[in-house]
Parts: structure tokens; sequence; C-alpha cells
């Protein structure tokens, strides 16, 4: 099972390479994928290979200590879906050869995402865990979304494919609620050990009544089912294709897996039965009388799928052995009937140009074989003796009419319901074929050039399997009853047969017929009654007004709350953080205090901390009360500084370290930043609400103080941090219990963290620069002209005082003296970065190697490596940033992640676990005793992307600046300092 996933994973991202020789070659290679899947598929499992009854599981372990693992099994249930949709998936595939008309370049992604669902839908009936079962419906959700939006230039195909990700998102989210809700009423998350705890699971109290409604909120939005029915008929804007796969045999049949696998545990509870009766019923009918308003033969297929689907959950959930039957066999007689049917939709407006009712006519006498599967097919839907179709629905009327005469209203009412719906069904499959191949009065025939035979492979072969399902149905039994042991044994075990003689469900199959065909030959007084009634708000109007109300809603929120003002969001974040967390904070009781129950303050650990804090104080007034906004740069920076002093004076030397570095690259890039600003703080006199301000800036303070003495006092139990300083030395090989903690025992958080950080560099990238970042920062040397007595040609009226200084012919180390205009200069500074700029690079390594050891590491290291490339920056400009840096800052930020991924995966080739360390001792010749930890490696991953961020900070806020100013009129002011 592990296996037929990840070839299908693997081969649909493979899929562009596939297509450079074709589409008949890059279709007919991922056709290859499901039709092998399908052959292990028969031979892995089934009556003759695993026992009646038996199942295959399998598992990779994923996190062990909390005992998450991915489970999959392979069971009687999964087997018969997956063989639906892997034969389908193939078949369809085949068919996406000769249905296309061109190559267009967005058949690589529809061909990958094609695959890629089909291996989704495996991965779902395989799941064999409530969370990942989930994993595996968003995926195809999504997979849907993009498969339904194929036409991206087509208005009607973007959005149905954004209604029918709202819906099924919605209904999948409510879904996992229920799942999380029953995993914890269960005790487990296996599937299997939930199954197998049947009807007494009803008896876990009232939350599994919750779950039956959540769970069911999920399967009627997954398969378009009452009142939700409307996204699918829309999601005829997809190729059909992705109508004939998705519409179906696989994505709208995940809803009824869903019923199919809780229904042995749910089957006997009134609330899921009767739920299923109504919209199943309700479903079945609602399609069917609007499939017999259709001109589109394609919407007509549509919303007889929609009757169908109702059709199917109504006795997958039945809880009987009867109901279950029919609803297997019913899904695997439905899955090849409309996909055959949809198949030959496509054809016939891929020959003829249109789907309309009222042009197409003569198509039958044109295309014979065509008409033959067509008709087949129809009378399959409509359940004619000797076709799948007839087999699945006599076992439908045998069950509920043997659930009809054990006494119940559900029974009865379930019957009238689908005697009704299936006459429906015949009506609407006489209309299809009439309307695709019938010759119209007063209507011309029209053109129809012949398909050719790859075209119609995968229709006659699906043809074929009806038939054979219809006559030889004893094989489909075998499949099926290891499943139908999960449900109480009543009387004789229920079989699919052609003729179980003269009973009550052959005489409800003759009047079915009789109904049917009269409503076939009174279709136009069946359009006229329909015309003449009065018309009900359609679903997906209704849908897009509650849309349409939200978006209103959304404006007016949004014109209210989002006003410009950053004074007005800080006042509402600050005012939401005093009334929720410090009153939280109250509500829990406050500080615990001491061991007698008093609360106990201390002011501080010694005099100079007192110091500090006073200096901090003063900076944060000083910075509220600023005119200027570089005077409050500089404030604000003192309070950072005065916490470096504090986390020194605690003996925190690597929180100290760090927050000197830290406090050291905002001063300059706020600084950087300031430079297109105005200087002055206010433009205009500041709002009169001082003293709102002051009160909430006094509750933000004290309240944050009430909150962490709360929290700190709050612990009952010894900190996991106690147990660091053993697990540093010892698991991690180093002293630094911060450096190891973060490289090591946490190295997943700290992979997070740069993934952040990669994230932010390139959200300020994107800020300042329109155009692409990729390209490198314009060094001096490309813009000299000449050799000897080298001028610049840059444009820039900015540069042109600088020529004249540009007259030696030797490369200087720093290129300020021919970039720089001389007022802007300052040798001071560049005697200064020629001092310690190496110094800084070297130490920055220093860091890095010995942070497992000493305070340091990789995050320290690149924040000095970025402190050297600033004072180098502010030494020499734009250019000499450029001349400093051999990568660009993306390149920096992506070669950081790809080591610490490999740090992190590496561990994998050799039996150990993600991120796991090694250490490594060796004696060298000079060196002596060496010891080496691999987790340097993901170590060195942060020091690069730490790195990435200060370049492009600096180019950002710097060399960007710079440039601008050099070339706009309105920026000329702007200096370089």
């Amino acid at each position: 099972m592990i296996i037929v996933l990840v070839i299908h994973g693997v081969v649909a991202l493979a899929a562009p390479l596939l297509f450079r020789a074709g589409r008949t070659v890059g279709f007919g290679v991922l056709a290859a994928v499901p039709a092998g899947s399908l052959v292990w598929l028969a031979t892995q499992y089934g009556p003759t290979h695993a026992g009646p009854g038996a199942a295959i599981d399998e598992g990779v372990p994923w996190i062990p200590q909390l005992g998450l693992s991915l489970q999959f099994r392979m069971d009687a249930l999964s087997w018969l879906f997956s063989l639906l949709i892997l034969g389908v998936g193939a078949l369809v595939l085949l068919y996406c050869t000769r249905y296309f008309h061109r190559d267009d370049a967005s058949l690589p992604a529809f061909g990958a995402q094609l695959l890629a669902f089909s291996g989704a839908m495996v991965g779902l009936v395989v799941a064999d865990d409530l969370i990942l079962l989930f994993v595996f419906w968003e995926v195809t959700t999504i997979l849907s979304y993009l498969l339904i939006g194929y036409n991206r230039n087509k208005l009607a195909a973007r959005r149905s494919a954004l209604q029918a990700l709202v819906v099924t998102t919605a209904g999948g989210l409510a879904m996992l609620v229920g799942l999380v809700l029953l995993g914890s009423a269960a005790g487990t998350y296996r599937i299997s050990r939930i199954v197998a705890l049947g009807p007494d699971l009803l008896d876990r109290g009232p939350v599994i009544g919750v779950v039956v409604v959540l769970l069911l909120a999920g399967a009627v939005t997954k398969s378009a089912l009452l009142p939700f029915h409307f996204w699918l008929p829309g999601a005829m804007a997809a190729p059909t294709p992705v109508s004939a796969y998705l519409h179906a045999a696989a994505m709208v049949k995940a809803g009824v897996y869903l019923v199919a696998l809780f229904a042995p545990v749910f089957g006997e509870s009134p609330l899921w039965r009767w739920t299923l009766l109504v919209v199943g019923a309700g479903t079945m009918l609602l399609g069917g009388w609007a499939a017999l308003r259709q001109t589109d033969i394609k919407l007509l297929l549509a919303y007889g799928t929609v009757s169908q689907l109702g059709f199917l959950v109504l006795n997958a959930g039945g809880g009987t052995r009867e109901t279950a039957l029919a609803g297997l066999g019913l899904v695997l007689a439905h899955g090849l009937f409309k996909a055959t049917l949809f198949l030959v939709v496509g054809i016939i407006d891929h020959q003829a140009g249109t789907r309309d009712t009222r042009r197409l006519s003569g198509v039958g006498a044109q295309a014979p074989l065509l008409t033959v599967v067509a008709v087949i097919g129809a009378a399959s839907m409509a359940g004619i003796p000797l076709l799948g179709g007839f087999v699945a629905k006599e076992s439908a009327y045998t069950a509920f009419v043997a659930a009809a005469q054990a006494g119940g209203w559900w029974g009865v009412l379930g019957l009238i319901g689908i005697v009704t719906g299936s006459v429906l069904t015949v009506a609407y499959s006489g209309r299809f074929v009439w309307g695709a191949f019938a010759r119209k009065r007063g209507v011309e025939p029209i053109a129809f050039p012949s398909p050719s035979g790859l075209f119609l492979v995968s229709p006659v072969l699906l043809t074929v399997l009806t038939v054979l399902y219809g006559v030889r149905p004893a094989p489909v039994n075998d499949w099926i009853r290891p499943y139908l042991a999960g449900f109480p044994a009543e009387g004789a075990d229920p079989y699919l047969a052609v003729w179980h003689g003269l009973t009550p469900a052959l005489g409800l199959t003759v009047i079915t017929f009789a109904l049917g065909i009269t409503l076939i030959l009174f279709r136009e007084r069946v359009e006229r009654i329909q015309g003449a009634l009065p018309r009900v708000r359609a679903a997906d109007i209704v849908y897009r007004d509650v849309i349409n109300g939200l978006d209103v809603v959304a404006v007016w929120v949004t014109g209210r709350t989002q006003r410009g003002s950053l004074v007005f969001y800080l006042f509402i974040i600050l005012g939401v953080f005093v009334v929720a967390a410090v009153g939280a904070a109250a509500l829990a009781g406050g500080p615990a205090g001491s061991a007698a129950g008093q609360p106990r303050w201390l002011l501080a650990d010694s005099p100079v901390q007192i110091a500090v804090g006073a200096c901090i104080v003063f900076g944060a007034v000083s910075a509220a009360r600023a005119s200027k906004r570089f005077l409050a740069v500089l404030m604000v920076s003192v309070t950072g500084y005065g916490l470096v002093v504090v986390f020194a004076l605690q003996g925190a030397p690597d929180l100290a370290l760090t927050q000197l570095l830290v406090e050291t690259i905002v001063l300059v890039a706020l600084v950087l930043a300031l430079r297109v600003l105005p200087a002055r703080l206010w433009q205009r006199t500041p709002s009169g609400f001082r003293v709102g301000r002051l009160v909430l800036a006094l509750a933000v303070g004290a309240g944050m103080v009430f909150v962490a003495a709360t929290a700190m006092a709050a612990r009952t139990a010894a900190p996991i941090s106690l147990a660091f300083p053993d697990l540093a030395y010892n698991d991690g090989g180093g002293s630094n219990i911060v450096n190891v903690a973060l490289v090591d025992l946490r190295a997943w958080d700290t992979f997070g963290e740069i993934t952040v950080l990669a994230a932010a560099a390139t959200g300020v990238a994107s800020l300042v620069f329109v155009h692409g970042r990729g390209r490198r920062l314009q060094r001096a040397t490309d813009e000299h002209v000449g050799s000897v007595g080298r001028t610049l040609d840059v444009g820039s009226r900015r540069l042109q005082v600088a020529r004249r200084f540009a007259d030696t012919d030797r490369e200087p180390w720093l290129v300020a003296g021919r970039t720089l205009a001389p007022e802007r200069r300052s040798i001071i500074f560049e005697v200064i970065a020629r001092l310690v700029f190496h110094t800084m690079v070297v130490f920055s390594v220093f860091l890095l190697l010995s942070g497992h050891n000493a305070p340091g590491g990789g995050f320290a290291g690149g924040l000095v490596a970025g402190l050297a490339l600033t004072v180098r920056y502010l030494a020499g400009g734009r250019y000499e940033l450029a001349e400093a840096t051999l990568m660009t800052a993306g390149q920096l930020l992506g070669v950081g992640l790809l080591i610490a991924c490999i740090a992190g995966v590496l561990p994998l080739f050799f039996g150990g676990e993600v991120f796991q360390t090694a250490i490594l001792q060796m004696d060298w010749i000079v060196f002596g005793r060496v010891k080496i930890v691999t987790s340097t490696l993901f170590d060195s991953g942060v020091y690069l992307v730490v790195v990435g961020l200060v370049l492009d900070v600096l180019r950002s806020l710097g060399a960007e600046v710079d440039r601008r100013g050099e070339s706009s009129p309105a920026l000329a002011g702007v200096g370089h300092r």
C-alpha cells in the first residue's frame, strides 16, 4: 500500500518530464501507474489471497514517543473502493490521450494532478488512522479544486472550483472535529479498532450524537447531498475526464466510503438512520427531478449523479447486512456505468462541438459503436436486467422490502423513496439516450466524425465490465462478503444475483419500468408540468447570497477596523490583551506566592539591577516623549541594551550575546529606514487622546508584570529544563545547554524558526523590490568603461562628482573612493572597516564552531557576520556591499535551509531518527583528540539563514534606498549615511 502511494506521488512530480514527448506518451505513462497498482491490488488481496475477512496492515513510525504512526489497512471495503479508483483512473488517463485537442502548456500539471488525485483517493480508503484519513480527505479537496478550475481563463470554471472548495472544506473541518471527538470517546484513533467496537460505542454518552452529526456533515458535503448538492453540477465546468473520474468514480464516493466505513458502528443509531433517510431519499428525488429539465447532456448526467449518490448513502448507511450489500453493489455498478456515460459525453462534445440536446440529432446513425456503449450504460443506470445496475438495484429493493416487512416507518419511507427515485432514473436515462443519439424532428443531423479506436477503448472496456457484472455477480459477492461480517446476522446471508425468483422486489421493478417508460413517452407533458410549477430558490443562488453577504459584512468590518492608523491598531491589540490575558490571569487567582499562600515580591537581586532598571525606564519614557524619530529609535535601543545587562547579571551569557547582536542589527535597520521618513515623529498635532493612551500603556505594563508573575508562580511540577544539563552533555555532546537545546534537543523548533526567518526576509524584500530579487547587487566594476582613467557611467547626477576620484588602476579593497562623493565619505569609518571586518568574520566562524561548548552558536555567529557586512556597507555604500557578498540573500537563505534539511534527513540513512545527533571522536596528529558533533551541520544552516536575513535587510533598506535616491529627484536628498 505504501509503495503504491509513493509511486503515485513520485510519478506525479515527474509528469512535466513525461509530457515533453507529447500528450500521448505523457498520459500513457501516467495511466500505467494506476494500471500497475491495480495488478498489484489483484494479487495482494481477495478471497483467494488473504482469505475471507483477513486484512493487510502496514505502518510507518512517525513520532513513536507520542504513539503516532502512519497506519494503513487493506480490508474488503477499502479493496473494493481501491479497485474502482485505480481501474477507472487508469482508463480515464488513457482516454485523455485523445480527449485534449493539442499539447498545451497546462497538460503536464493536469496529468500530474489527476494522478496525484488517484493516489490520494487510495490513501483515503486505506488509511487506518482518523487524522491520516482527514489528511487524505483534504488533499483530494485541494486537487479537485485544481482540476475543476483547469480552464483558468473561464470565470465559470474558477467560480465552480472555488464553490466546490468552500463547501467541501467546510464539511471537512466539521468532520475533523467529529473525528477528534470520536477518537477521544473510543480511546483510540485507529479506525479498525473503532469499527471493532461496533454498536457498543453508542453507549459512550451524548458525545456520540455530536460525532454522528459532524461525520455526516463531512459525508454530505463531499458527496454533494442535499442541501449541498449544488456544487457538483457546477463542477461540470471541469474537463469531461475530471467529471468521469472525480464525480462518478472517485471524489464523490469519499462521502459514501465514510458512511460505509462507520455504518457497522452507528448503523443502529436512530439519528444516523433517519438523517441518511431524509438526506438520501431527498437527494435522490431532487436530483432525478432536476435531471429531467436539462438540455445539456453533461448536466443531465451531473444531476443524475446527485440522485444516485443519495441512493448510495441511503443503502450504505442502512446498518443491516442487506443494505450494506446493496450499498457496495451500487457503488461498483454506479462507478462503471456513470464513468462510461461521462466518457461518451466527452466524445460527443469533442467530435460534435456541442452537448445541447436541441442541436444533437442523428448521432446514433453515424456512430453505432458509441451508441451501443451509451445505450448499455444508460440501461445499467436505469436498472435493465442482465446489467450491473439491475443486480445492484434489485438488492436495494430486496433490502428495503425486508426492512419494511420488519416493521417501522424507516423501511417503509425508504422503500417509497428509492422506488420513486428509480422511476425518475429510468426517465432521465431514456432522456439521455434520446437527447444524445436520436434523430429529432425539424433538426438537421449534425456532422459527427468517427472517433478513433483509442478514444473508444476506455468506455468500451467499462461497458464490458458492466455486462460481466450483470450476468455473473458471484465474484462481487465474494469481494463484499467479508465486509458484511461487521453487521448483525439475521437469517440467511444476502447475495447479489440476476434472478431471485418471483419476489416483491421484482414486482416493484416492473412498476418502476412501467412508470419510468411512461415519463419517457410523455416527456413533453412532463416538461410543461415542470415549467408550470413554481420555482424554488435554487441552492446555488442561496450559496451565492450567503457568500455575498459575508463579503458585505467583511467590507463593513474592514472599513471600521482597518483605518490606516497604527495608533488605532495598537490600541485595539493592547486593549484586547489587557481584557483577555490579564483577566484570565486574575481569574486564575494571581501569583500563588510563598508557601504561606501570600504573594512574595522581590524587588531586585542587587543594586546594579535597580540601576539598569532605571536606565530601561528612562529609555522607555524618553522614547515615548521624543519628537524626532531618530531620538525615539535610540531610546528604544537603550531599553534593549539594558536587557543585555540584565541577562548578563543573571548568568545567561548566550542570551546576553544574542540580545546584544539582535538589538544592534535592529538599530541599524531602523536607522536605515529612517532615511526615507520625515525627521519629526509627528507631522501634525498628535491626537488629544493622550490620557487614554497613558492609561492603556500603564495597564499593559502592569498587566504584563502581573501575567508574568502569575505564570512563574503557577508551576506545580518540576520543569523539564532541570534535565537539560544532563541531556545536553551526555546525549548532545556539549556543555552549552542553550545551544545544544536549539540544535539538538529542540531542533524541530529551531528549524521552524529559521523557516519563519526566511519567510520574513522574503516579505521584507517583497515590500521593497517591485521586480525580481534574484539579481545580484550591482558592483562598481560592472559600470567601468575603459581601462586607464576609468570613470563611472550610471546616469546618476549624484555620482558624477566621484568620477574625478576614480583615476587609479589599482583595485582598492574598499571601493568607496570611487563610488561615493567626497562629502559622503568617512575616512575614520573606512579605516575601522579595514581593521575589524575580517576579524569579525573570523570571530563569527569561531562562535559557530565553539557554540556547542561555549557561548555562541550559529545564530550568534550569523549575526556577527551580518554586523561585519553592515560595517562594510556603512563604510563603502551599496557597491561595497556588492563586493563583500559572493551570493545573493535568496541564495544564502536557500542554501541555509537546504543544509538544515540535509542535517535533519541524513540520520535516516544510518538507521537513526530525524535530527538525531551523532558524536564522533578521533585522534588527529596535530590537534590531538578531537570531538565532532553532527549537529554543527544544522547550526551551519542556521548561520547562513541569519546572514541571508541580514543581507536582505541591508539590501532592501540600504542599497535599494541608495539606488532609488540616486536615480529619483524626489529622493535626491536621501544619503548613504
